[in-house]
């Protein structure tokens, strides 16, 4: 579960700003699907859902791909340019792409996350967080190198590099320490200090092979299966791969097709194709003919709606959230799909019977329905603003404006309501009018 992710530096995010899914205090109703649990004395009351608001341009996106490059460095254990640049998201791959443009010096660019993870009885609140130099906006040609990286294991520190490698309380992960390193902590500590390099992940290199092969797993394990960012909507795919792409076949996921079929498909059923030529399976609708009995599958894009296609692709990840306990955060999750069908999914994780292992659901989001206070904590409520003279974004929850004063924001207030008189902050009055009648205008005078 994640507990917070923080960026600096990132983009429009040029100040620190801080995303938590931690319960604020004094927040009292819709206690569903809370997490409670207690680690090491400390007790922790996890979010399950969040959404977030603010105008076009704002920064919406680009914190959810702050955590999407975050994920993406992590995977490859270095900062170096990636060589996949298959990525909806360019800064990914290409990391001369963070840095704010409006900044003539590179300053370094920080990440953090911390999250809740179990490993059999074992229960660990996990910290990592990177400060990286990349240099400044577009200078692919810079040296880059990691100025600082930590690790903290229940408040305990791990490691701490900065010029230097510090190596904390292993106490804590003492069950997952290799051998050597449980018998020969000092000189191990030395290795590690010679193999560190400027541009790699002392987690995923040094302290992997060094100390704890099957820690640092745990660790990369929750970002790959846990940790589901989808950047950018319009380009969201899923991909299946099968144990005989040799063998061209059509499979049906039973569950997904039953989904696929209350949201309203046309064809007969949805499932996915894989052949020689393409070993990566891609949607397709299935029509069969009762009378020949037999069955005929084109491509889903041909046939389906988008919307009908993007519900499909998004589907198993809900399913693999909720079976996991995995953090699914969505960019424009409403893009295309009917306001009930999205009311539905969150309710599934707003459903304690069903959210038994404490799945998350974080998405961005134009549509004011959310905005209900019978349907989201004001804690689970984001903001993303930016100014128009330093082009800097800041990002707030509903909750900090507290309950009290001018501002306060009270359990069951109208939040939409408020939102469009700009009580909250986080939108933008448009008027195109004077475009057009400058258009005419020229037009006149011709």
């Amino acid at each position: 579960m994640l507990l917070e992710f923080k960026t600096k530096n990132y983009k429009s995010f040029a100040e620190e700003s801080s995303f938590s899914m931690v319960a604020a205090p004094k927040q009292k109703g819709l206690d569903y699907s809370l997490m409670k649990t207690k680690v090491k004395g400390k007790v922790i009351h996890g979010l399950c859902s969040s959404v977030i608001y603010g105008p076009n341009a704002a920064g919406k996106t680009n914190i959810i791909g702050a955590m999407d490059v975050f994920r993406a460095i992590v995977l490859r254990g270095n900062i170096r340019n990636s060589e996949e640049k298959s990525s909806p998201n360019p800064a990914a791959a290409a990391l001369e792409l963070i840095p704010n443009n409006n900044e003539t010096e590179g300053k370094p660019v920080y990440f953090s996350v911390e999250f809740y993870e179990e490993e059999g009885r074992d229960k660990f609140r996990i910290s990592y967080e990177l400060e990286l130099d990349l240099g400044a906006f577009l200078d692919e040609e810079y040296s880059r190198k990691i100025v600082s990286e930590k690790l903290f294991v229940n408040s305990e520190p791990i490691f701490q590099r900065t010029d230097e490698l510090r190596i904390g309380n292993l106490k804590v992960i003492k069950e997952y320490l290799s051998d050597v390193a449980e018998q020969n902590a000092e000189s191990v500590s030395e290795i590690a200090k010679i193999s560190l390099s400027q541009d790699e992940l002392f987690l995923t290199n040094g302290f992997k092979l060094v100390f704890s092969q099957k820690f640092t797993k745990l660790i990369v394990d929750w970002f790959t299966n846990k940790f589901m960012v989808i950047y950018r909507a319009d380009s969201m795919q899923l991909i299946q791969r099968f144990a005989d792409p040799k063998k061209k076949a059509v499979y049906v996921e039973k569950t997904t097709d039953k989904a696929a079929k209350l949201f309203g498909i046309n064809s007969n059923a949805v499932g996915y194709v894989v052949s020689e030529d393409e070993p990566d399976a891609k949607l397709y609708s299935v029509f069969r003919d009762m009378q020949n009995k037999k069955s005929a599958a084109i491509a889903a894009e041909i046939f389906e709606s988008y919307g009908t296609i993007r519900f499909i692709n998004l589907f198993p990840l809900v399913i693999k959230a909720i079976q996991t306990g995995g953090t699914l955060v969505v960019d424009e999750f409403d893009a295309s799909i009917h306001p009930m069908a999205l009311m539905s999914i969150i309710n599934v994780f707003h459903n304690d019977d069903i959210n038994i292992h404490h799945a998350q659901l974080i998405f961005n989001t134009h549509n004011p329905i959310f905005l209900n206070s019978n349907l989201f904590r004001r804690d689970e409520i984001k903001f993303v603003e930016r100014d128009d003279d330093n082009h800097q974004s800041i990002l707030y929850a509903l909750s900090d404006f507290g309950t009290t004063g001018d501002k306060g924001v009270r359990k069951h207030e109208d939040y939409m309501g408020k939102y469009f008189i700009s009580q909250y902050g986080a939108i933008k009055d448009l008027d195109f009018t004077p475009i057009f009648e400058e258009i005419l205008e020229r037009e006149g005078e011709v």
